[in-house]
């Protein structure tokens, strides 16, 4: 795709996008990234405990701080989202930051493939600026790229590097209070997919992402991966595709079992929000899972 030259970066109207920041018990993470952000900032908190609201209040006054008394999880920007009133949003998390200039350029982007409803940017990782090996993948998505998409076409995003069209994001519920988070993202890029709308990888624009080092252990993020991709089966697959997924949960060791167990409290919870995905969307999922069309 075409972007604007660096030095010819577009202007960003004040009104047109709000950066949503979802954040729990990292206040020196976000006291440093908040200053980098070029828009309007609605932070979530997640329920602190280290006297983060307190602290942006303080130390940033124009931030608008949405503390909230439970930690809900990725749900968290779907209440951030509700605050912006802007035509888009865009996500970052307390440890990343769009690169200058670039968050204009992914609004001109939008702006012109009105099919687009949700923009992944490319990741470089901490200060030696590593490309994150998920973009990777999705720059060789199997789906390619559609005539009306700025980029390859995708069935999954990276939240903290997404900017959404407020319209669709809303249309579809944005983030659910079941999944929460990490694997969050699985359940609303299908449902995007399903209401016809575009999702696309763009490397023109930048994200940075230096990881916090308060971090989950690899192992309690994996469980979580497990929970939700069972989560999001159940409130989207086909029933065989749901216990294809419970099978191989239980087939990846303790992570997978875990995550299996941690699901089953919130399952009648998804299957209240069952809906299976059309023929097209299904479709996708196997190509990108390279199995069959």
């Amino acid at each position: 795709m075409t972007a604007p030259p660096r030095s010819e970066a577009p202007r960003l109207p004040a009104a047109d996008v709000t950066v949503v920041v979802a954040s729990r018990n990292r206040r020196d993470d976000l006291l440093a990234s908040l200053p980098r952000h070029e828009a309007p900032v609605v932070l979530v908190d997640n329920a602190s405990t280290d006297d983060t609201v307190a602290a942006v209040r303080q130390a940033h006054p124009e931030v608008t701080v949405l503390p909230l008394r439970r930690n809900e999880g990725a749900h968290g920007r779907t209440l951030g989202a509700a605050q912006a009133h802007t035509p888009f949003v865009a996500f970052a998390d307390d440890d990343s930051w769009w690169a200058p200039g670039d968050l204009a350029r992914a609004v001109a982007i939008m702006r012109a493939h009105p099919r687009l409803a949700l923009l992944n940017a490319r990741i470089l990782v901490g200060p030696e600026e590593r490309l994150d090996t998920v973009c990777t993948e999705m720059a060789g998505s199997p789906l390619g790229t559609a005539p009306d998409l700025p980029g390859p076409s995708l069935l999954g995003f990276v939240a903290c590097a997404a900017l959404v069209r407020t319209e669709a994001f809303e249309a579809v519920g944005g983030f659910d209070p079941v999944v929460r988070f990490p694997g969050e993202e699985e359940r609303l890029a299908l449902d995007l997919a399903a209401a016809g709308w575009g999702l696309a990888y763009v490397d023109a624009v930048t994200i940075h992402h230096h990881p916090s080092p308060r971090r989950d252990a690899p192992g309690r993020r994996q469980t979580g991966i497990w929970r939700s991709r069972v989560l999001t089966a159940a409130m989207r697959l086909p029933a065989r595709e749901v216990i294809r997924t419970a099978g191989r949960a239980l087939r990846a060791g303790r992570p997978g079992v875990e995550g299996v167990l941690r699901a089953l409290p919130d399952l009648p919870a998804a299957l209240r929000r069952r809906r299976t995905l059309p023929a097209g969307v299904l479709t996708d999922l196997r190509r990108l899972a390279g199995g069959p069309a």
